[in-house]
């Protein structure tokens, strides 16, 4: 078994996602829909499911994330799946002072979390970011004044942009959705020359319900989960499904030809009281 950091206190979560198309013609598409086993979680039970039944290729991409590609045929075609996953009680939000890393000491496959890239253009938000940490310690403290910055400054409105848009818009328009949040963090973590990168999953107790996108920054040798989308003391279960740059590499879903958006989408996540 891999080293999760999962012990007799920790619970598990069933969660899921069912969605809904009518494609006009066959569209080809690449799927991300299956947690992994990580720093505190485990998966220990999923189903995947399509209907009508087609033939599926799974593969990682550069990030480990494990991508489903297929081909939807024309007419109706769903996809639902569940995952049974065991999440460590003691894992928190914003857990805990972790110090700054130097870059000198970054593991290589870190380094990329500290570019500018498509929706993080940390390289614009330099001043920004000195501005708003202020005097706090290197690494944590940083992080967390970024975070309460972006979350008392930028508007948490669900379904207020529909596609990804980058930080710096984000900035301009003072609202977005959680991951227009977690990305104008990301980028101003990225100017302090602290590592930080998307996550997608599930967010027990999300209003309304949906697939939620969060950030995690590297600091003290390890990646810490913070979300200015949601208040500092929650403490819902979370569960990973995928991590990458920016939006770009962690889309739930991609398709490729004529627009194919879904026509119903549900995504829950309940304790598993079995």
């Amino acid at each position: 078994m891999t080293n999760t950091g999962i012990d007799s206190g920790s619970t598990m979560w069933r969660a899921g996602c069912s969605m809904t198309f009518e494609a006009t013609t066959t569209t080809p598409m690449v799927f991300m829909l299956r947690p992994r086993s990580g720093p505190g979680q485990w998966v220990a039970g999923e189903s995947y499911r399509l209907s009508p039944s087609i033939e599926v290729v799974e593969y990682p991409d550069v990030f480990g994330n494990l991508c489903q590609r297929l081909v939807a045929p024309v007419g109706p075609f769903e996809i639902q799946t569940t995952v049974d996953v065991l999440l460590n009680n003691a894992v928190r939000v914003d857990a805990g002072y972790q110090a700054f890393v130097e870059i000198p000491d970054l593991p290589d496959s870190v380094l990329t979390y500290l570019l500018p890239s498509r929706y993080c253009e940390s390289d614009r938000f330099g001043d920004m970011a000195i501005d708003i940490v202020g005097n706090s310690n290197p690494g944590y403290d940083q992080v967390l004044a970024i975070t309460t910055w972006v979350r008392n400054n930028i508007a948490n409105v669900p379904l207020s942009s529909t596609y990804p848009v980058s930080a710096i818009e984000i900035n301009q328009r003072r609202e977005g959705v959680c991951r227009d949040l977690a990305q104008i963090s990301i980028a101003l973590c990225r100017a302090l020359c602290i590592p930080a990168r998307l996550v997608v999953g599930y967010l027990e107790g999300l209003q309304p319900m949906d697939i939620h996108a969060w950030f995690e920054a590297y600091i003290g040798h390890q990646w810490c989960t913070f979300d200015p989308s949601v208040s500092p003391d929650n403490t819902s279960a979370r569960i990973s499904i995928a991590q990458g740059r920016d939006a770009t590499d962690v889309a739930i879903y991609n398709q490729f030809g004529p627009l194919l958006l879904p026509l119903d989408m549900r995504v829950w996540v309940e304790k598993d009281v079995s």
